[in-house]
């Protein structure tokens, strides 16, 4: 499918339980589609490393959940969104600053 431009590192592709069609997050179902998504406990999510095709109970995921059984690809990973790269150098630029006044404090005394 076409690449999701609501996370840019979408790991997995979720297949919805009301359509059964592919999306790479619920927001790309909600541009696509005119219904809203039916909730359910039980994804079927598609990597998109290998490929491979996996159900996972959300009402009991563990650690060893966010990794896919095909190839261990991590994929519950931080999303990057549009929001979120804009946020993420902001806040890297203010620590920096921060590093730097530390600097100038130890220096005067």
């Amino acid at each position: 499918g076409k690449m999701c431009k609501h996370i840019f590192n979408a790991q997995v592709s979720i297949r919805t339980p009301c359509c059964k069609k592919w999306f790479d997050c619920v927001q790309c179902h909600d541009d696509d589609q005119d219904h809203p998504l039916r909730k359910t406990t039980e994804l079927t999510l598609g990597c998109k490393k290998c490929k491979k095709v996996f159900r996972k109970d959300v009402s009991d995921l563990d650690a060893a959940d966010e990794y896919c059984p095909g190839c261990d690809n991590h994929y519950v990973i931080d999303a990057k969104t549009p929001e979120t790269e804009g946020r993420l150098v902001l806040s890297f630029e203010g620590s920096s600053d921060m590093i730097k006044d530390d600097r100038v404090k130890s220096r005067v005394m």
